[in-house]
This record gives structure tokens, sequence and C-alpha cells, in this order.
């Protein structure tokens, strides 16, 4: 097993690699990343733009190829992703960043994928009952929403919720409050009270997605022969779904997490502007509109890992619930 996993992280490694070269290429081929700095009071002239850019390594007069060469020898032999427009290096901006969305995709995922998976084995268990109805509608509804008009709709019922009781008891903007009294309380309160709102937005479109994959794997176990055969021997219906259904039925939605996750993580960078989390969704969203091509190149860095650790833990699953995996 633990050859299984060195191998897989050998792998995705390659992976990550690819993922990360390719997008530097990609956006030092159509970014613009002069623009920036071309219309500006007083004018900047092409000698300093040129200088400007020159500092970042992204002058677009240079061979890419000579770029990205040179992209690669500062992260292999000195550990430095270059630095972003506003003169900040990626690598810092990406792990001051990364601990703000992991704390909410961490939270978000899990409980999502928690609530996804119980709707799902409740659904194919009540198939065409009110039940099973409520939870097909609600998940369609959630899915078809846009993630940015989720977030804008929570917002209006935490408002509306904050006025009928006369106090602003969630709060929705930003990751913290600046004036918390000091202690533990407070601030555990009041992160409790900024989270609330995008975490309770990551659940529900995590739970409508896993829900309709769940749903349909466990249908289909609920018809399989092993699990009249358990019925036959006498296990009760609850315990023959339990013990057999749902875990046979958890096998290929581990190997769903993964690509579920890096969806997740797409979802969260529109509910980190709507919030105004200062996190990598963000990050990613500014790179894009600021043509940074190193912080566009570090963000497909930021995703290409999660996804592929996302991936690892999936398959490890994977083997926890089927052994003839590990054998």
């Amino acid at each position: 097993m633990g050859k299984y996993v060195l191998r897989r992280f050998v792998n995705y490694f390659i992976l990550a690699f690819i993922a990360t070269v390719t997008a530097y290429i990609t956006s030092s081929a159509f970014m613009d990343p002069a623009a920036r700095y071309r219309g500006q009071n007083p004018p900047l002239s092409e000698a300093s733009i040129k200088s400007i850019l020159n500092g970042h390594g992204t002058n677009p007069d240079v061979p890419i190829i000579e770029r990205t060469w040179a992209w690669l020898t500062g992260i292999f032999l000195h550990g430095d992703f270059s630095t972003t427009v506003h003169n900040n290096p990626v690598f810092q901006e990406i792990m001051t960043r990364a601990g703000v969305s992991l704390k909410l995709l961490l939270i978000g995922s899990i409980l999502g994928a928690i609530l996804g998976v119980v709707l799902g084995v409740w659904g194919a268990v009540k198939q065409y009952k009110a039940s099973d109805q409520t939870v097909t509608y609600a998940s369609y509804l959630i899915i078809a929403t846009p993630t940015f008009v989720i977030g804008v709709v929570l917002m209006i019922i935490a408002t509306a919720f904050n006025g009928l009781i006369g106090t602003t008891l969630i709060r929705f903007s930003g990751e913290y409050t600046a004036d918390i009294p000091p202690g533990f309380f407070p601030w555990f309160t009041d992160q409790l009270s900024h989270m609330l709102l995008p975490t309770l937005a990551l659940v529900m479109m995590g739970a409508a997605t896993y829900s309709r994959y769940q749903r349909s794997v466990m249908l289909d176990v609920l018809a399989s022969d092993f699990i009249r055969t358990a019925r036959s021997k006498g296990r009760t219906r609850k315990t023959a779904l339990v013990k057999h259904g749902v875990r046979v039925a958890l096998i290929p939605m581990s190997t769903y997490f993964a690509y579920a996750f890096g969806t997740l993580v797409a979802g969260s960078a529109m509910l980190e502007v709507v919030f105004s989390w200062h996190g990598m969704g963000e990050f990613t969203i500014n790179s894009i509109l600021q043509s940074d091509i190193n912080a566009a190149a570090g963000s497909v860095l930021f995703i290409a890992v999660l996804t592929l650790i996302s991936s690892t833990l999936s398959e490890i699953l994977y083997a926890a619930l089927d052994p003839r995996v590990r054998i």
C-alpha cells in the first residue's frame, strides 16, 4: 500500500508540474502584462514599462521558452516563484491565502460530501416518495443556480434575519471583524459568524451534486444479487442496506470525490469575491483580470496540488472500501 501511494504521488508531481508549466506558457502567450502600465497618468515610457516587466520576468519581447526556462530555474534552484504585479512574492501570497481558502474548502467539502451521501442513500431507499422528490427538485435547483447568486441570496436572508432579531449575529463581509475584543471566545464566535454563509453555500453546492450521483449508484446496488442474497440469509433490510449496500455504493463515489473537489475549488472562487474573503479564489480571478502571469501560474499550481491530493485520498478510501484493490 505504501509503495502504491508513493508511486501515485510521483505521478501526481509530474502531472502538477505539467499543468503549472502549461499554465505559465499559456498565460505568457495570451496575456498582455504591459497593458496594465499603459494609459497611466503621468504616462510611463516604454523603457520604464519594459524595465518593470523584466523585473517580473514577463517581458513579451523575450521569447516564451526563454522566460519559461528562467522561471523554472528560479523555482528549482531558489524556490522563487517570482513576483506579482504588486511586487509581492507569489509563493508568499499563496501561503497566506491558501489558509484562508482551505478553511472554507475543507469544511465545506467534507460536510457537503457527507450530507450528499446521506441524502442520496435516503432518496434511493425512498424512491419516488415525497422526500425523494423534494430532495431531487432542491438539488437540481441548486445545481442550476450560479454560485454568486446562491451567495447573494444567503446574504439577503442573513440581512433580514439580523434585522428581525435586532443585532448583527451573522456577518458576511470579510474573514473576520477588525475590532473584536481580545480572547479566544470572542475570536471563535466571530470566526463562526463570518464562516457560516460561505460554508453553507459550499455545503449546499456539494450536497446537491453528491446526492444525485449517490442516489443513482445506490439504486443500482439495491437491485444487485448480493443484496437479495443477504436478505435470504436472514439479514434485515436495514442491515443489508447499511453493511453491504452503502459500502459498495461508496466505492465509485470515492473516485468522484477528487473531481468534485476540483469543481468545488472553482466554485469557491466566486464565493470568495462575493463574501470578500481574500483567499486563493480571489487571487486567481485578480491574476487573470490584471494579466499577472506569475500569479496565474501559481494559482494553477495550487489548484492542481489540491486536486491531486484529493485524488490520492479518494484512491486510499477506495482501497479501504474494496479489499480487492489492496490485494
